[in-house]
């Protein structure tokens, strides 16, 4: 799938400055995350998740990202994968699930860039799902995902 912008009042997320992002959605199925302004998709990125990426994350090592609605509630600039954004999984919902199964929910999911000791190209890695249950996308991705969104964006992940 290759990466693309969709038509967009501001031409391209370089020209999104003075507004940001107000919706993330991920459709899993598709290996695809959106950014989307007053309802209107900017971008779309080709993106890499877990081992087991069908279904929703139900416990800690599953290699699954969750679905459902969250936040992306922080960002840590010195991530082990260049920058991240942190998703507010586990939500309470998921911590009752986990607890009746008598598991551990995980957390620490996050949207971020490359891994650092990979051989293949920012293009090649995004081929595959190589993540413990994050998203991945390219450093240069990320970069631009660090500009436009801030703290407290909803992220709504699809199956």
């Amino acid at each position: 799938m290759a990466i693309f912008s969709a038509p967009f009042a501001y031409g391209s997320v370089s020209q999104l400055t003075s507004s940001k992002v107000d919706l993330v959605v991920v459709n899993k199925s598709e290996s695809s995350m959106s950014i989307y302004h007053e309802g209107k998709i900017i971008k779309t990125y080709q993106i890499a998740m877990g081992d087991a990426p069908k279904g929703h994350k139900v416990k800690e090592g599953d290699q699954r990202t969750p679905q459902g609605r969250y936040i992306l509630d922080y960002k840590k600039s010195d991530s082990a994968f260049y920058k991240s954004i942190h998703i507010s999984y586990p939500n309470e919902e998921d911590r009752l699930r986990a607890n009746a199964l008598g598991v551990s929910p995980g957390g620490m999911i996050m949207i971020h860039g490359q891994n650092p000791n990979s051989s293949l190209t920012p293009e090649q890695a995004q081929q595959y799902n190589w993540t413990n249950g994050c998203i991945a996308v390219t450093n240069k991705e990320m970069d631009e995902l660090w500009r436009v969104v801030e703290e407290g964006t909803p992220i709504e992940i699809w199956p």
